[in-house]
């Protein structure tokens, strides 16, 4: 009997062995369970009785039973069918008095259960967020928010799960907008951007979260909501690019399976090949999986129009505060509605004249206030509202005896206006800033010189004769370059087209043939009901035009019913001359400026942009000659005009939605400054071979450095050369006194090891 009272206590203690046989037998040993299972539930119901006069004995006793239920609970579903409910309410009722290590046991029991699918995600995360939300303990706090993410990422690892997406989306929407005040709102910013990061949610319902999180009533919930807007679409690139990164892990199945075939079989290294091939079968369906199209999240706004507003009425400009922000949390705001309306091309004018008591150059962070400034100008502003701004910061930073920091920021500053909007600088204030060229202070030369050669390209007839430059002077003799009027908007125009069809007719392209070509290598499907019937048909003004007909084809139909149609003498010989009731210098001229601007408008317009599709090469060839003109449009033949044109092309190339930031308003006023050691070895890691500069060593060093890191051996004369010499001394003296007999055996056994492939007779294999 003492025997017997033994093995079953032996039983109860060993509860990982019995959970072993229990997963591989579940019939046979489901009294066991059963018995186990009891023990669980009277010990649960007396600690709900009595939560905290629970002995320490009791509390460890059963967290190992509702660990050793969670693992086979998946076993006997009917038997454990509360048992969920049981955690819930353990964790609901008495999170706040749970011994630390029972509640984390709580937690990681129902996250086991979900990965079991005994429940699903949505009952998991509807407990896990509520008590999120209250509890007072920072460690539950963060592994609730842990184990929330991890969920949701597991969620839509092999596919998008939108009803739970959209589940999780509607409680953090609900959380911000019920309480604008409360400071739980910023749990939904944070899992909003996590998720944003890692691409899990990249869709509108996201942005509306954040938007709403933008517009509360909590300086740190607002903080999170702005810095999404303004950084989100950069971390989600970077965490992408670190990603690739890794995935591009040195695998080299060649060398792996060489090991494995020369080296001991075991089971170890057996796995690690079976892995590293796994991995490279990953990383080559990733590669070959289409690109996920990701928009902006600044796109993705519904009304942008209304959301610039009320950011602007609620944060900088309220009647009554309702949320106290510091200066820092402004400038972000600041900041994100100027990107809201520059590239939204939105109409704000409070917001210009809130700049103006900002543009001072004591005012602290004055470059991010100009920055803002400048982000906020399109072409839809009116010249008038921006002109006083313009006219404000040259006449409080521009001038002989400001620094040169404060000259070159203003300068730059608005350099970026006027690329923004061409028509807010003046002829004589141009005619004074560009004057600045001459000065002393590289970064307010580089700076004018900027402002120079951007008015040769928009503007150049608000500059003196000698200031225009050959290429603008003969533009605005030959009417290329006109200043653009308020409003206009070029339609259907391809900025550099002109570039792609001179170099067209350079290197004597067929557009035919080269079309054909360009769509060749393309991987686009044809679409399914194609009837291949060829092209349609279209109707223009009574005559039918064939749109497959090329460009040569159409000239020569146009000229062939120009000869056709009788002339002006012919039609005056046969008496049909129309009757003249207006006089000819009067229809001259009437018909003259119809003619000339028609002859403008289609000088302006590309022969290649009415004529055919462009193909994926030619946006990559049009890129290609973009990136080259904006070098070698400003390149100049001195050293420090090298430095400007690149200064000009990388504004140039600069795309119009990236954002512009206070680094790039001071220019190289920023690198002014002495720098600190940490700086100074950061600049010479620089240029390091570590760090990819230059590597001024040996080719024989280079290819040892490139066989070691691939895991190659070295040669026989390399080893023999690293020999150590004493090592050396009993074979050369032996192979000195050699007779020819024995050298002869020698050669011949050497050469007889090459013919069967050495030692081993392994060659070839």
């Amino acid at each position: 009997m003492k025997r017997k009272l033994g093995a079953l206590e032996k039983v109860d203690a060993d509860l990982p062995n019995l959970q072993h046989k229990l997963k591989i037998d579940p019939r046979s040993y489901e009294q066991d369970f059963v018995n186990q299972y009891s023990q669980y539930r009277s010990l649960k119901e007396l600690f709900l009785q009595s939560p905290t006069t629970t002995d320490d004995s009791g509390i460890v006793r059963l967290r190992d039973l509702v660990d050793f239920v969670s693992h086979t609970a998946d076993c006997y579903p009917k038997l454990t069918t509360a048992f969920p409910l049981d955690l819930v309410e353990l964790l609901d009722l008495h999170h706040a008095t749970l011994d630390p290590e029972l509640r984390d046991k709580l937690v990681g029991a129902l996250v086991l259960l979900r990965r079991k699918e005994t429940i699903d995600s949505v009952q998991l995360l509807d407990t896990l967020w509520p008590l999120l939300l209250k509890t007072p303990s920072k460690n539950l706090r963060a592994l609730l928010f842990q184990k929330i993410l991890s969920d949701l990422r597991t969620s839509n690892q092999k596919a998008t799960n939108h009803k739970l997406n959209r589940h999780i989306q509607s409680k953090c929407f609900e959380l911000i907008v019920s309480d604008p005040t409360s400071a739980k709102g910023l749990w939904a910013v944070k899992l909003t951007r996590e998720l944003w990061k890692r691409q899990i949610w990249s869709d509108a319902k996201a942005v509306s979260v954040m938007k709403e999180a933008a517009l509360s009533q909590d300086a740190k919930v607002v903080t999170g909501g702005v810095r999404f807007f303004l950084g989100g679409d950069q971390e989600r690139e970077e965490a992408a690019a670190e990603e690739d990164t890794d995935d591009e892990g040195n695998i080299d199945m060649g060398k792996l399976r060489h090991q494995a075939g020369i080296n001991k079989k075991t089971g170890k290294r057996a796995n690690e090949l079976r892995t590293a091939a796994a991995k490279v079968k990953r990383k080559e369906k990733k590669k070959n999986s289409p690109h996920q199209l990701n928009f902006s999240a600044l796109h993705l706004l519904h009304d942008p129009q209304g959301f610039a507003e009320e950011l602007f009425q609620r944060h900088l400009q309220p009647a009554q505060p309702k949320v106290r922000l510091v200066l820092e949390q402004k400038l972000l705001v600041l900041q994100l509605v100027s990107r809201l309306v520059g590239l939204h091309k939105l109409t704000l004018e409070p917001l210009y004249s809130y700049f103006i008591k900002f543009l001072t150059p004591k005012q602290p962070s004055v470059t991010s206030f100009l920055a803002s400034l400048a982000q906020s100008a399109h072409s839809l502003v009116p010249p008038d509202i921006l002109e006083p701004l313009v006219v404000k910061i040259a006449n409080e930073f521009v001038s002989e005896a400001s620094a040169g920091e404060v000259a070159s920021a203003g300068l730059n500053s608005i350099r970026e206006i006027c690329a923004r909007q061409s028509l807010a600088m003046s002829d004589t204030l141009l005619q004074d800033l560009v004057q600045y060229r001459k000065s002393k202070d590289k970064g307010v030369q580089m700076a004018a010189r900027g402002l120079l050669s951007l008015y040769r390209e928009v503007g150049a007839d608000l500059l003196r004769k000698r200031d225009r430059g050959r290429d603008a002077a003969m533009g605005l003799r030959i009417g290329e370059k006109q200043t653009a009027r308020f409003g206009e908007v070029g339609i259907g125009e391809i900025e550099g087209l002109e570039l792609l069809e001179k170099w067209k007719e350079e290197q004597g392209i067929d557009s035919e043939a080269d079309e054909e070509a360009g769509w060749n290598n393309w991987d686009a499907e044809s679409d399914s009901d194609d009837d291949g019937e060829g092209w349609i048909n279209v109707e223009s003004d009574g005559e039918e035009i064939d749109i497959s007909d090329s460009e040569d084809e159409r000239e020569k139909k146009a000229k062939a019913a120009a000869k056709a149609e009788p002339t002006f003498e012919a039609q005056q010989s046969a008496g049909n001359t129309p009757a003249a009731t207006t006089p000819a210098s009067s229809r001259a001229t009437a018909s003259l400026e119809p003619e000339a601007a028609l002859k403008r408008e289609e000088s302006r317009i590309s022969r290649l942009a009415t004529t055919r599709i462009l193909t994926p090469a030619d946006l990559a060839k049009l890129n290609e000659l973009r990136s080259t003109a904006a070098v070698t449009a400003a390149l100049p033949a001195t050293k420090r005009r090298k430095l400007l044109a690149a200064q000009t092309a990388a504004a140039s190339s600069r795309h119009a939605d990236d954002p512009l930031t206070a680094a790039q308003i001071s220019g190289l006023s920023a690198h002014s400054y002495k720098a600190t050691r940490q700086e100074k070895i950061a600049m010479a890691k620089e240029g390091s071979r570590e760090e990819g500069g230059n590597d001024h060593r040996s080719t024989t060093a280079r290819r040892k450095e490139k066989k070691e890191s691939e895991g190659k051996s070295t040669s026989n004369k390399e080893k023999e050369r690293k020999k150590n010499f004493l090592m050396t001394l009993g074979k050369a003296k032996r192979k000195g006194k050699r007779s020819l007999t024995q050298e002869r055996a020698i050669l011949k056994g050497h050469v007889e090891r090459r013919k069967r492939g050495g030692k081993r007779g392994n060659k070839g294999q």
